[in-house]
C-alpha cells in the first residue's frame, strides 16, 4: 500500500500521467488509466486525470488496445466526479476511439483486413507508423512460435502476453470494443442522446453473442485467442470476464484455467486479473496474488529496492524496464475497491457500495476519498464475530455489504438487532445515509 501510494503521489509530472521518467517521457493511454484508476483511490484529484484523457484523445499511442482505453478513462471520471462536461465536450471524439470504423458484419472488429486506412487513422487523430494490437507488454513469443523474440526487453517465450497468438479476429482487442460500446450506451443516455443510447445497445448486443460463438472454446469452456486459433492465454479468459461477456455458467472452467496460470501478466494488466477473480468468486486467490513473495509480485519490487512500482516484475523479465511506473500501483486500487469493496453506484458517489473481500484477513482499515468526502472502513474478522465500522460522507449513501462467515447468527447496526437481507456470501444493508455506524455479525449455535 505504502509503496502504491507513494508511487502515484510523486508520478504526475508537470500536471499529466506519463509512462515512466526515464526512457519513456509521453503519455500512453492504458498506463494512464490505470494510474487514473489508483490514484482516486488515494488522493481527491481530478484535473491531471480530465488533462491527460484530453491530451491523448489528439496525441495518442500505437496499440489498438490502448485507443481503446480513451472511453474508460472518460466514463471513470464521470463516475468519479458527476462533471458530465467532458463526455458532452468530446462526445464526438469518443464515438470514434471506440474503434467501431474497424468492424465487419458480425460487429467484430480487426486492425488486420484491410480498414485501417489512412482516412481511418486520421479520424482518430493517430499519425504514427505502427496502429497494431498489443494485448501486453512486453509481447511474449505466439504459442504457434518457437524462435524467442527478444525485441523491447523481453527475455522470456511468454513475455508478459501468455504466448498469445495473434489473429485478424482478437479476442482481447474485441473485449475491449465490447466495453466500450456498452459504456457508449451509459454515455449517450447521460447526455440524453435517445438514438445513440439504442444504437450502442443494439450494437453491444451484437458483439457479445457474435464473441461468445465464435471465440469461446464451447469443450473446454474458455475463450481462445481468437477467430480460428486454438490456444488460449490468460489474457484471452480475464477480459471477457472482467468486462461483462463470460457467461457465468463457464465462471468455473475460467477460474481454474486463470488459476493455472499465475501472474501471467504485467504488473499493470492485472488489474483486469483481480476485477475478474473478484467477479468469479476466487477472493483467496486474489489475496495470495497480492501478498505472493514471488518474483512476479510486489514484493520483489520492494525487494529489489525500489521505492517507486517498476514498468515490469523483475530485470529477468525486462531487461530494460524503468523503476518509475504508475501503471504497477495496482494494489491501491485492488485493496480499496476489491479487498475494502468500496466502489460507486452512482456519479460522485451519490451512492456508492461498500462490499468487503475479506477472504482469510484479520482485519483491515482505510480511509478512501471521494468528491463528497472520505469514507472509512474498518473491520476485525474474527471466529464468532464480524466487526466492521463505517463512515459514509455527506450528501451520499451506502449499500453496505457484511461477509456473511457463518450460518446461524445474529446482525446489529448500533447495537439495535436487524435482519438486512440475507445474499449468498454476505447480509446486505440497503441505503445507509451518512453518519458513522458500527455492523456487527454474531454467530450463533
Amino acid at each position: 500500500w505504502e509503496l502504491c501510494k507513494h508511487t502515484l503521489k510523486v508520478t504526475p509530472f508537470m500536471g499529466i500521467y506519463i509512462d515512466g521518467g526515464a526512457r519513456e517521457r509521453m503519455p500512453y493511454e492504458a498506463d494512464a488509466y490505470m494510474q487514473q484508476v489508483a490514484h482516486y483511490c488515494v488522493d481527491r484529484e481530478f484535473a491531471i486525470q480530465r488533462y491527460t484523457a484530453d491530451f491523448l484523445i489528439f496525441n495518442p499511442s500505437w496499440p489498438t488496445e490502448w485507443h481503446l482505453h480513451i472511453v474508460l478513462m472518460a466514463w471513470a471520471d464521470y463516475m468519479m466526479t458527476g462533471d458530465e462536461r467532458f463526455l458532452e465536450k468530446r462526445y464526438d471524439e469518443l464515438k470514434k476511439k471506440t474503434l467501431i470504423g474497424l468492424a465487419r458484419e458480425d460487429g467484430l472488429i480487426s486492425t488486420r483486413t484491410g480498414l485501417v486506412t489512412p482516412e481511418f487513422l486520421e479520424s482518430i487523430h493517430y499519425k504514427g507508423r505502427s496502429f497494431r494490437d498489443i494485448v501486453d507488454w512486453p509481447q511474449g513469443t505466439p504459442a504457434n512460435e518457437t524462435e524467442l523474440r527478444s525485441g523491447h526487453g523481453s527475455v522470456s517465450l511468454a513475455g508478459e502476453t501468455d504466448r498469445f497468438v495473434f489473429s485478424d479476429i482478437n479476442t482481447v482487442v474485441n473485449a475491449f470494443h465490447y466495453r466500450n460500446l456498452t459504456l457508449m450506451h451509459k454515455i449517450a443516455g447521460v447526455l440524453g442522446k435517445k438514438d445513440d443510447e439504442q444504437f450502442f445497445k443494439n450494437r453491444a448486443s451484437l458483439v457479445k453473442s457474435s464473441f461468445n460463438e465464435k471465440l469461446l472454446n464451447k469443450e473446454k469452456g474458455i475463450y481462445t485467442d481468437g477467430e480460428e486459433v486454438e490456444h488460449s492465454a490468460l489474457h484471452s479468459n480475464m477480459f471477457p470476464v472482467a468486462f461483462g461477456l463470460a457467461p457465468a455458467s463457464n465462471y468455473p472452467e475460467i477460474r481454474d484455467f486463470l488459476i493455472s496460470r499465475g501472474m501471467a501478466s504485467s504488473p499493470g494488466m492485472s488489474m483486469y486479473l483481480f476485477n475478474a477473480l473478484y467477479q468469479m468468486g476466487a477472493d483467496d486467490y486474489a489475496l495470495d496474488l497480492i501478498t505472493s513473495e514471488s518474483d512476479r509480485s510486489w514484493m520483489n519490487m520492494i525487494r529489489f529496492g525500489t521505492t517507486v512500482t517498476s514498468e515490469a516484475w523483475d530485470l529477468k523479465y525486462k531487461q530494460n524496464m524503468t523503476w518509475n511506473h504508475a501503471w504497477s500501483a495496482i494494489p491501491a486500487y485492488v485493496i480499496s475497491r476489491k479487498i475494502c469493496g468500496i466502489e460507486p453506484l452512482e456519479p460522485s458517489f451519490r451512492k456508492m457500495r461498500i462490499r468487503p473481500h475479506i477472504s482469510d484477513l484479520k482485519w483491515a482499515t482505510i480511509k478512501h476519498p471521494t468528491i463528497r468526502g472520505s469514507v472509512k472502513v474498518d473491520f476485525e474478522n474474527n471466529a464468532d464475530s464480524f466487526n466492521m465500522n463505517v463512515t459514509v460522507p455527506p450528501n451520499s449513501q451506502a449499500d453496505v455489504y457484511i461477509p456473511l462467515n457463518f450460518t446461524n447468527y445474529v446482525l446489529t447496526v448500533n447495537d439495535e438487532e436487524t435482519s438486512g437481507e440475507a445474499l449468498e456470501k454476505f447480509v446486505m444493508i440497503r441505503d445507509v445515509k451518512p453518519g458513522t455506524y458500527s455492523f456487527q455479525l454474531i454467530k450463533t449455535q
